[in-house]
């Protein structure tokens, strides 16, 4: 009998920091990347100078919170921006702008809507998430679970930007794990991007295709008639 794989709330936490460091090493163009080591707390915060929040339920129920050093947060903001184009000049200059806080609000938006896709695909259950709330703070605030965890697990990590500047997520769930019962194929992400570009680059070939075949019948008829 085959050993049943396991994953548990740490290989969860795994997913979600590789949904961080894809999505905003893709829209920012910064190399993101994580500490291996993963610190146990006791409790969730939001911490100066950028703190954020979202709620998830579901599958399984729990809290992700990032904060974020003004000087990671205008990085990021600041490359993000550059980008998609956006002039120097009408940058933000300082972290408190509500500029910075949508941007960065809309990211981890992006980053929980790439993290439930992965929980969707990985372990065949679902998770759904409120819009996360991105707000400046110069106070610590202590934040939870507005549930009831049985077994509450706590864990904080350390994330880096390119220019080595540092914020942290922290998750917040009931100690659970998913038991892979047989194998089964995780389905590839459809990109709807790409199937259009696909189909259209079809559509181009086969249009050449015709044109060579078309001019082919006509230089065949303008032999046979010696010209």
């Amino acid at each position: 009998m085959s050993k049943s794989k396991v994953i548990s709330t740490d290989d969860i936490l795994a997913t979600l920091c590789h949904s961080v460091t894809e999505v905003l090493s893709s829209a920012s163009g910064n190399n993101i990347s994580y500490s291996a080591m993963v610190q146990k707390i006791s409790r969730t915060c939001m911490r100066p100078d950028i703190g954020c929040f979202v709620l998830f339920d579901g599958g399984f129920t729990g809290l992700v919170v990032t904060n974020f050093s003004a000087q990671a947060a205008m990085e990021i903001y600041g490359d993000y921006l550059r980008n998609m184009g956006m002039p120097e000049n009408e940058l933000a200059k300082s972290h408190l702008s509500d500029d910075v806080a949508n941007v960065l609000g809309e990211l981890m938006n992006q980053i929980v809507g790439d993290f439930t896709k992965k929980v969707r695909e990985q372990l065949h259950t679902s998770i759904s998430q409120n819009q996360p709330k991105m707000m400046a703070i110069n106070k610590q605030v202590q934040i939870s679970v507005d549930t009831a965890l049985d077994r509450p697990q706590a864990r904080r990590v350390t994330f880096t930007t390119q220019s080595q500047n540092i914020f942290y997520l922290e998750l917040a769930m009931d100690k659970t794990e998913f038991i892979k019962m047989h194998d089964f194929d995780i389905s590839e992400a459809v990109d709807p991007d790409e199937i259009i570009a696909n189909t259209r680059a079809e559509q181009q070939t086969k249009v050449k295709q015709q044109q060579e075949v078309d001019q082919d019948i006509d230089d065949d008829f303008m032999e046979n008639l010696g010209l």
